[in-house]
């Protein structure tokens, strides 16, 4: 296995760090790494907030569900889905006149363009894990800063063409720590040739036999499965209704 490989097969999500700041070489390292990841039509539709300030990443972790381990990273990076930059630099360039000359319709930011914007944004976001990582700089992405829209967009000065749709904590692996990676589903239930391939039961319960066979029976849920207890704890869960409900307020002014 090669640097790489061993690089992408060894990472784990880090949610303790190291009390040490992340050297502004490593920094700048990770941020051009950021920008270097493949873009659609080399747009970089997405920017980066680079989130020292103690105190905004400890109101991070309150309005990102609550999880306190946040307040203790060193360095909060949020990637933010923007088509505002493109929209302004459309509009500096004349582009409805410049439609109406040429006798094309004028369309502002769409629906394909929000998906679009996804993507770079979150390929974006994936370099910069792995240029951290091969640094020795830990992260764990957290998707809770698409919760609380409106205290985002008032605490990061957002327009309505910009959202966040990825945080990633960094900072330096602690001393001594042994890394615990977790098993992944097997290959045949994720990977299909030439076409998609919807499970059996059968195949459901071979999938996730392993993680069945260390369900606690005593869990807090009351979950006899798997799917009973990522239900309760994820897309049942409060803080999944509080994102939906952002999510929501998102795309109307995404729309407007």
């Amino acid at each position: 296995m090669n640097e790489t490989l061993s690089v992408l097969n060894n990472r784990m999500s880090l949610r303790r760090y190291k009390d040490k700041p992340i050297s502004e070489e490593h920094l700048e390292q990770i941020l051009y790494s950021t920008m270097r990841a493949p873009t659609a039509g080399n747009m970089m539709l997405y920017s980066v907030l680079v989130i020292k300030d103690k105190e905004k990443i400890k109101r991070l972790s309150s309005t990102c569900d609550n999880q306190a381990f946040i307040a203790k990273a060193p360095l909060v990076l949020i990637f933010l889905a923007d088509m505002q930059r493109w929209t302004d630099y459309l509009h500096h360039c004349d582009i409805e006149d410049f439609c109406k000359e040429k006798e094309m319709e004028y369309n502002g930011p769409n629906n394909a363009d929000l998906f679009l914007s996804i993507s770079d944004t979150m390929i974006a976001a994936q370099n910069a894990v792995i240029a951290g990582e091969s640094l020795g700089v830990g992260s764990c992405y957290i998707g809770d800063i698409m919760e609380n829209y409106e205290t985002h967009k008032v605490m990061f000065n957002l327009p309505d063409k910009v959202f966040p749709i990825g945080m990633l904590c960094l900072g330096y692996y602690p001393e001594k720590l042994k890394k615990t990676l977790i098993p992944r589903f097997n290959k045949e239930y994720i990977v299909f040739d030439e076409k998609y391939k919807r499970l059996s039961s059968e195949e459901f319960d071979d999938m996730f036999k392993h993680l069945n066979e260390n369900l606690n029976p005593n869990n807090s849920f009351g979950a006899r499965n798997i799917g009973q207890l990522m239900y309760s704890r994820k897309f049942g869960a409060p803080f999944f209704k509080e994102m939906e409900r952002s999510v929501k307020v998102i795309m109307e002014h995404w729309n407007k």
